[in-house]
């Protein structure tokens, strides 16, 4: 992870195009309905990534390591087999810049290990980024400074820290600013860019970069109403390119203002 700015995940080849429109930096591709970390049909990932083409990077989501078998290297499999395919129906697209695979459940597997073979099997120009789950007691991840600190040996490129149950509070609603500010100074120490995600609103943007985040990770606040939605802001309604603006506004002042 080598940028700067808000990354808006997206899940078609629409939201990709009001994400853009609306400036974000980077588009993450994933299924809202699949998890925190769900992982989008790979002929849908082609399609986005084909209509992002060079404009920015893209990143792409590839689900939990483990699943009720708790097989760490299965997971691991499964997830170099799943961008693996995704690459293979890229024509002139870029390959992600980054991919991303949750750790729900993998605290007692050989999680580093796992982590590690995936970082290594990725094509090259792909690196690995480490999730840690800020509600991680609640989800059984690694904990979430334990992991942050092991991300740079394990040769991760960067390091998420985003919440797994996303009906509860968001990131800031969980953690406070001091915890989560040592977790982006462990992450800036090993050498690696940390992105912050989690439900954030427009004032969490905000505090996020206030605490050092290279990379704000948004959904909600850049969604209107959709079909399946409760309500704006909700992360199963549809990104739109006037909330995405307002989104990538408040990161920049945030960023003028001395945050970062």
């Amino acid at each position: 992870m080598i940028w700067r700015g808000l990354l808006v995940s997206v899940r078609d080849g629409d939201e990709a195009a009001e994400a853009l429109a609306g400036g974000g930096a980077i588009i993450d591709v994933k299924e809202p309905l699949a998890g925190p970390l769900g992982a989008a049909p790979p002929a849908t990932v082609a399609a986005i990534a084909a209509i992002v083409s060079n404009a920015v990077p893209w990143t792409l989501a590839c689900g939990e390591l483990v699943d009720a078998s708790a097989d760490a290297a299965a997971g691991r499999q499964r997830a170099l087999a799943f961008v693996a395919d995704v690459c293979g129906r890229l024509e002139a697209t870029p390959a992600p810049a980054a991919v991303k695979v949750g750790l729900s459940g993998a605290v007692d597997t050989p999680w580093r290990e796992a982590l590690g073979r995936i970082a290594a099997g990725l094509p090259v120009g792909t690196g690995l980024v480490a999730v840690a789950y800020a509600d991680w007691d609640r989800c059984g991840a690694p904990e979430t400074e334990a992991l942050v600190a092991a991300a740079a040996a394990i040769g991760c490129r960067g390091v998420l820290v985003d919440t797994f149950d996303k009906a509860g509070p968001g990131l800031f609603g969980q953690v406070d600013r001091a915890t989560i500010g040592r977790w982006v100074a462990v992450a800036h120490a090993a050498g690696l860019p940390i992105a912050l995600a989690g439900k954030l609103g427009l004032d969490d943007v905000a505090s996020a970069v206030a605490v050092g985040a290279d990379v704000v990770g948004v959904r909600s606040v850049t969604c209107r109403a959709g079909r399946s939605a409760r309500g704006d802001g909700d992360r199963l309604g549809t990104v739109h390119r006037d909330r995405v603006r307002r989104a990538v506004d408040r990161f920049a002042a945030a960023s003028l203002a001395g945050g970062g």
